[in-house]
C-alpha cells in the first residue's frame, strides 16, 4: 500500500533540523534534556537482550551516534561504522564489504542501516559470511507504512521508491555517492518478500522475529539524529501512549514506523 510509489527530495528540503550531525546528536543524547527519545530509544534495543548471551562477542554494524552500549546488557558489543569518530571500536567499516573473519560474530546488530544501503544484497551476504554457524543478525528497521509515507512527505527528511529491486545487484536501491540517501522502502521490499530474497543469498536466513511497532512514541521522540519538535512526557504518560503503539501496530500497512527482525544463519 502507497500513497505515492516514489517519493524523493533534495537534502535542502529536510525539514527537519541537524540532519546528519552525529557528534550533535550523541552531545544531545547523553545531556538527557529529552527523556522521550530515552524512552523510545529504551523500547526499541531492549528487546535485543532476550536474543543476547553474555559470553557473545557482538558487532553492530552502522552504528551512528553509538547509542546501542547504553540499553545491551553485554560488554562484549562492539561497534562500527563507516565513519572513524573516536567514540567507534572500528572505524570506516563498509557495511558491505568488512575486514572481519569468516564466521568471528556470535551476533550482529544493525539500527536503521538497511534502507540507506544502495546494494542491501551484498550487506546480507557480508553479514553471513562474518556470522557464526545459527549465530543471530538482529535488526531494527523503518516500516514504510501509510503513516511513515505521510510523514516523510510531510518532513521531507528521506525518501522512498516501491519501485527498486534490492535482488538486483547491479542497480541501487538509492544514490550510491550519498551516505544519507534513503530509500524507506527497501526494508518492505525484503522482508515482505523474504523468501525470495533468502534465496539470493543461499537460504543462509531463516527468520526467528518479525515485529512492528512505533507510531505515537516515535513521532514524538524529537528525532534521533535529525531534529524535531515535541511535547514533552513523563515516563507513566509514555507507557500508556507505548501501549497504544502496540494495539495500532495490529495494522502493519497503515500505522507503524518501525519493524524488529532477527534473522538466525542455518
Amino acid at each position: 500500500m502507497y500513497l505515492k510509489k516514489k517519493v524523493y527530495f533534495k537534502h535542502s528540503e529536510n525539514k527537519m533540523s541537524q540532519e546528519g550531525d552525529i557528534l550533535s546528536a550523541r552531545k544531545y543524547f547523553f545531556s538527557k534534556k529529552n527523556k522521550n527519545l530515552y524512552f523510545l530509544l529504551k523500547e526499541r534495543y531492549s528487546w535485543m537482550n532476550k536474543f543476547i548471551n553474555e559470553t557473545d562477542l557482538i558487532l553492530e554494524l552502522g552504528s551512528g551516534a553509538s547509542l546501542l552500549k547504553n540499553f545491551i546488557d553485554s560488554k562484549n558489543l562492539k561497534t562500527s561504522d563507516y565513519t572513524n569518530y573516536d567514540f567507534l571500536d572500528f572505524k570506516n567499516v563498509d557495511a558491505t564489504k568488512t575486514n572481519f573473519n569468516d564466521s568471528q560474530f556470535d551476533k550482529v546488530i544493525s539500527s536503521n542501516l538497511i534502507h540507506h544501503l544502495a546494494y542491501p544484497l551484498k550487506h546480507f551476504r557480508e553479514v553471513s559470511r562474518i556470522l557464526k554457524p545459527k549465530g543471530y543478525y538482529i535488526i531494527q528497521e523503518g516500516n514504510c507504512s501509510l503513516l511513515c509515507q505521510f510523514f516523510i512527505m510531510l518532513m521531507r527528511h528521506e525518501g522512498y521508491d516501491f519501485n527498486t529491486n534490492p535482488l538486483n545487484e547491479n542497480e541501487p536501491c538509492n544514490d550510491k555517492d550519498d551516505l544519507w540517501s534513503a530509500n524507506a522502502a527497501t526494508p518492505n521490499l525484503i522482508f515482505n518478500n523474504f523468501d525470495k530474497f533468502n534465496n539470493q543469498i543461499n537460504n543462509d536466513f531463516k527468520i526467528l522475529k518479525h515485529s512492528y511497532g512505533e507510531i505515537l512514541c516515535y513521532l514524538n521522540s524529537g528525532g534521533v539524529i535529525a531534529k524535531t519538535k515535541y511535547i514533552p512526557m513523563n515516563k507513566f504518560c509514555f507507557n500508556i501512549i507505548s501501549k497504544i503503539d502496540r494495539l495500532l501496530s495490529f495494522f502493519p500497512k497503515i500505522f507503524p514506523l518501525q519493524q524488529s527482525i532477527v534473522l538466525q544463519k542455518v
